[in-house]
């Protein structure tokens, strides 16, 4: 029974932990310290479990097993919360008004930026600002639609307060937060 108990804390543990980074990453200090509470209190007593015996296998296996599954289970925990905002950078020789428009339609906003390419003499590079919430529907899409066009994502730390991004209602931004 004790294995199992040490188990289950430590995929407990071990996802609480994959969130507190999430949460520090994305600046949100509070609710790092209050998932780091919890999740130290699992791990005292997980970890106090394993050194009482450290002669038995099936403890130091369930400690080893718990960790490696939750730490599975807390990057599938952050896909479905969807914390914050990304930035997406779509990269195209071609001509981009037909993705702008089907996009804008959709409600996304977005920068047009022209450059050259070493393969190709002028590209066009439309950076938007996504939520996190949305990146599976544009990228869904841009897959679907446009299989040949290369994006890029990266994460958003901060965002300006208040800022325009996403013609979204902003009572759905406060309870998306929460992944909801």
């Amino acid at each position: 029974m004790v294995p199992v108990l040490i188990f289950f804390a430590r995929v407990a543990e071990a996802s609480l932990e994959s969130l507190r980074t999430i949460y520090i990453s994305k600046g949100h200090a509070n609710l790092a310290a209050y998932v780091g509470i919890v999740k130290t209190g699992i791990w005292l007593i997980s970890t106090g479990l394993v050194l009482t015996d450290l002669t038995d296998f099936w403890n130091l296996f369930a400690y080893l097993a718990g960790y490696g599954i939750g730490t599975v289970l807390g990057m599938q925990i952050e896909n479905i919360i969807s914390i914050g905002y990304v930035i997406v950078r779509l990269i195209t020789p071609d001509d981009p008004q037909p993705l702008i428009a089907q996009l804008s339609t959709l409600g996304y906003g977005m920068t047009r930026i022209e450059g050259s390419g070493s393969f190709s003499h002028t590209v066009n590079i439309i950076f938007m600002i996504v939520p996190r919430t949305e990146l599976a529907r544009l990228l869904g899409i841009i897959s679907r639609d446009y299989p040949d066009l290369l994006y890029t994502i990266e994460d958003v730390r901060n965002i300006k307060d208040g800022a325009r991004i996403f013609y979204k209602d902003p009572k759905r931004r406060v309870l998306s937060f929460f992944g909801l």
